[in-house]
């Protein structure tokens, strides 16, 4: 039976694995051992939204492990012209081995993924960015050894992001204190999930206003762009409320002093993060770029392979 990555909840029992899965092949990669498990498999890359690191990641592990990748633009597809997402999706299962949707709804992703008979991966859409997430825990796990008693604060909007990045904290036993402002916290379905397996897995996660109140004793400092792809018509009221939540020097200082700043990208320098910070000692966002290539070749290998 085929297994979908549309939320991290998909996930919820093979997180661990997962990453045991990402750090191997990580290493393979390095030492330049051959891994093709996925040799004659064809991905198919719908993608609504622009895009560098989810793009580029993806056909670029995909090529690593053997198989191929194309990508669809709907400019492109008859689905932009008026095709069922439902015909869409039975018609693509008949050509490739699993499909990458990066979307704008994620009632579609969902709409997709149940008319496929091939795997469906969730590549972002406007509730949550799972393989972001998988990329971000084997940044930690790599530089910490281990989730246990970590803090990490989220410092901004209660996007996609934050949604499963507050699942996935869950999931590994990581306390996870999100910062967000008043109007803009995270989807609370999403939230009251992660608390409830929070506590299943001893760690707290809570949603503040008070970014320093979040940044206090963090090991981890996160934050995200404020205005998220199709919301440039809020980018003056965003710009204005966010200003507090900006992650710069004063805000890390409230972090312990061996505290880990991520950002998954792209950046508005300036805004949500200063250049002090974001190319400081503590950053390990170029490393955490890196890492969505494999989390995701892992992500593709137990989906396909």
């Amino acid at each position: 039976m085929k297994k979908d990555l549309l939320s991290m909840i998909d996930l919820r029992d093979e997180v661990a694995l997962l990453l045991d899965m990402a750090g191997n092949i990580k290493e393979w990669l390095r030492t330049g051992q051959t891994y093709g498990p996925l040799r004659g498999k064809t991905l198919g890359m719908i993608f609504e939204k622009s895009s560098t690191r989810t793009r580029v990641s993806f056909e670029v592990g995909m090529t690593q492990l053997g198989g191929h990748a194309i990508f669809l633009s709907p400019r492109d597809m008859q689905m932009g012209r008026g095709e069922t997402v439902a015909d869409t999706a039975r018609t693509l299962s008949r050509y490739v081995d699993a499909i990458v949707y990066r979307a704008f709804d994620w009632k579609v992703v969902r709409e997709l993924a149940e008319h496929a008979t091939v795997p469906v991966i969730n590549a972002l859409d406007n509730r949550e960015h799972p393989c972001q997430i998988m990329a971000d825990l084997l940044t930690i796990r790599e530089r910490r050894g281990s989730f246990e008693g970590l803090k990490l604060a989220y410092v901004g909007d209660g996007n996609n992001v934050c949604n499963s990045l507050l699942l996935g904290s869950a999931f590994v036993g990581m306390n996870m204190t999100a910062a967000c402002p008043k109007g803009h916290h995270p989807d609370p379905e999403l939230l009251e999930y992660a608390v409830h397996a929070g506590r299943e897995n001893r760690c707290k996660i809570e949603v503040v206003e008070d970014p320093r109140q979040a940044a206090e004793e963090a090991d981890v400092l996160y934050t995200d762009v404020w205005v998220s792809m199709g919301e440039e018509s809020q980018k003056e009221e965003k710009e204005r409320l966010f200003g507090p939540y900006q992650v710069n020097s004063s805000l890390l200082a409230c972090a312990k002093s061996s505290c880990m700043v991520l950002h998954c990208l792209p950046a508005h320098r300036g805004l949500e993060i200063t250049d002090d910070v974001i190319d400081g000692p503590q950053s390990f966002v170029f490393d955490q770029a890196e890492n969505r290539l494999h989390a995701q070749k892992a992500i593709l290998a137990r989906l396909v392979g």
